[in-house]
């Protein structure tokens, strides 16, 4: 029998793409997350691009908006679709920001690019900021997944990190920054709901 944490797992590695109003692509992992990003963007899943994070620090995979706009740009991205958030330096503040963009521009639906080892902590901590707010934004999950697991990058072999991911899951969800994963299977009926 399947645990609800393996549930929680199928559904955001399979969740269904829309378009939607904003491609989120949230900082880390190097420049990795910009050719997903570039990839709905072309596939006219959304016309505009929203770069979350405003933390510089190379060894640890997160890099700011001066050098991921420039790749953007020459991935196809037009400079007037892109929409920058540099004031989060880490998840829970990206979730706070970028639903509260949501609301100032009025977005229903968007598109979550993180890699796969963080796109779990990503959602639960972006759904989690919709509950708090009471809305009815969809979260659609677009993880990265051409990226090599066991490849040792500066910041650490993905493999690895999904591990710290999972370990971050559970204390942030003590703390009630994250949704549980009940909550996140519950959200995922919901969104099916919306079609």
């Amino acid at each position: 029998m399947l645990t609800t944490r393996e549930k929680f797992i199928i559904l955001v590695d399979n969740d269904r793409l829309k378009k939607s109003d904003c491609i989120v692509i949230l900082e880390g992992d190097g420049l990795n997350r910009i050719r997903k990003a570039a990839e709905l963007y072309k596939a006219k899943y959304s016309s505009q691009i929203l770069f979350s994070g405003g933390l510089l620090d190379k060894k640890k995979g997160a890099y700011s908006k001066e050098y991921v706009v420039p790749e953007l740009i020459k991935f196809g991205i037009k400079s007037r679709d892109i929409i920058i958030e540099d004031n989060s330096l880490n998840t829970r503040e990206q979730a706070i920001n970028v639903i509260d963009l949501s609301i100032k521009f009025n977005w229903k639906r968007l598109i979550l690019v993180a890699s796969h080892y963080h796109q779990y902590r990503a959602y639960l901590t972006f759904i989690k900021r919709v509950f708090e707010l009471g809305l009815s934004i969809e979260i659609i999950n677009a993880p990265a997944r051409e990226l090599g697991w066991f490849e040792q990058t500066e910041w650490g072999v993905r493999f690895n990190l999904l591990e710290e991911e999972f370990k971050k899951i559970e204390l942030y969800q003590t703390l009630g920054h994250l949704a549980s994963f009940e909550e996140a299977i519950e959200y995922q009926k919901w969104k099916e709901e919306q079609i």
